[in-house]
């Protein structure tokens, strides 16, 4: 441990590569700079725990307590993204000085939940030159010292037989770019793309869940809780792959919808690389304003996860990896007719049941054209801007969506 602590303190940056992000954050630059000194003092020597030590560890807590405060204070929009990444850093360095102290499980446990704490709430993108090199060092130190494997053995997902089923909207057989943007995106056109990603390698290593388990299990993810985040049961909460897993995939029997869990809209993929190199982002997503802004979401769960029916802003490709999804659509036209809800949290979600009409309760739903479609593994589902979509899970299901503009 001793030498991956000393590599990680070379992967540290100079003041001159924080300078920008610390410009209005005189405090944050003389902490930061103090405990990057303590770090390299102590490099040669790593058991070496002294008074500049416990100073350095002592600044750096205070200084994430205080950024945590600023990030929790007000709209999380509203939050400068200065603050989020001393956030980051501020976690990254207080990461090395618990290693230095004490470098068993339970340490690194906690370590590792630090790092996630950093993912989530700061921001550990473009902080200095050698950030994602040293990101990706402690993930690689944190697999291989906290193996989930060890203690838990989970199911290889087997796909449904695959049906043919009937289409309510455009059918293609994996079309070209140029057939896409003629038939579907300069059209604005919804659209079933059979067998479009079957080159994935994700297609047949997601389905083996120790797989995701030994990259991921120790990492922290939002989960939400409960079936459908319309409802008043449903809730939120912060918890580690594995443990979510292991609740959702093995003794699934009897479960009912408040129990359901869904790791849902996350960016696991930034979160957890390793497993972007198990896909593509499909050439489609090249069309449209701003092909290189793509946001990739995971949306992973048991059977009888649901997504209420809603509108996405953005160009939508939602691909089936394991697992199958039934989905209805309705047009934006249709819009003044489905009921969106009135607040502003949830304007973009109806509040209609899609999949089971209440006429009496919202009469002008029987002037909406509904489209039906099942997703299946290797196909991919096309929906535009503002397109209302209801998803809910056959089976158990990974999905990776892309949206651009």
């Amino acid at each position: 441990m001793q030498e991956n602590i000393k590599k990680l303190i070379n992967l540290l940056p100079h003041l001159e590569d924080i300078e920008a992000i610390l410009l209005n954050e005189n405090e944050a630059k003389y902490i930061l700079n103090k405990a990057i000194y303590v770090l390299h003092s102590n490099s040669l020597e790593i058991e070496t725990v002294n008074d500049e030590f416990e100073e350095a560890t002592f600044l750096v807590q205070a200084l994430v307590d205080k950024c945590w405060e600023r990030i929790h204070t007000g709209h999380f929009s509203e939050v400068p993204l200065e603050i989020r990444k001393i956030y980051a850093l501020a976690n990254y360095i207080k990461i090395l000085l618990l290693l230095i102290e004490n470098a068993e499980y339970r340490q690194i446990e906690k370590c590792s939940e630090l790092l996630d704490d950093a993912i989530l709430i700061g921001c550990t993108q473009d902080i200095y030159p050698k950030c994602q090199q040293f990101k990706e060092n402690l993930m690689e130190i944190f697999d291989k010292e906290l193996d989930p494997c060890k203690e838990l053995k989970l199911p290889i997902i087997e796909n449904p037989a695959r049906q043919v089923i009937n289409c309510d909207i455009l059918l293609l057989q994996h079309p070209s770019l140029l057939e896409f943007e003629q038939k579907c995106f300069s059209k604005l056109q919804p659209a079933l793309m059979l067998n479009t990603f079957n080159h994935w390698p994700a297609l047949e290593k997601w389905r083996d869940l120790n797989y995701i388990l030994k990259i991921a299990g120790n990492r922290t993810v939002p989960i939400e809780i409960g079936s459908n985040y319309t409802t008043d049961e449903w809730s939120q909460q912060l918890m580690k792959i594995k443990d979510f897993l292991k609740k959702q995939f093995t003794n699934n029997s009897g479960k009912d919808a408040n129990d359901i869990e869904y790791l849902a809209q996350h960016e696991l993929f930034e979160q957890i690389p390793q497993l972007k190199k198990d896909f593509f982002i499909p050439d489609y997503c090249t069309l449209g304003s701003n092909k290189d802004a793509v946001d990739i979401k995971a949306w992973l769960g048991p059977k009888g996860t649901i997504s209420p029916l809603h509108y996405d802003p953005k160009h939508n490709l939602l691909c089936q990896v394991f697992g199958s999804k039934s989905i209805i659509l309705a047009s934006p036209e249709d819009t003044h007719y489905l009921y969106p809800h009135e607040s502003e949290f949830l304007q973009n979600t109806s509040q209609i049941d899609a999949n089971n009409l209440d006429v009496e309760k919202f009469p002008l739903v029987e002037k909406v054209k509904f489209y039906s479609l099942t997703l299946q593994p290797g196909d991919c589902l096309y929906m535009p801007p503002k397109w209302w979509h209801y998803v809910q899970s056959n089976s158990p299901s990974f999905s990776v969506s892309f949206w651009w503009q």
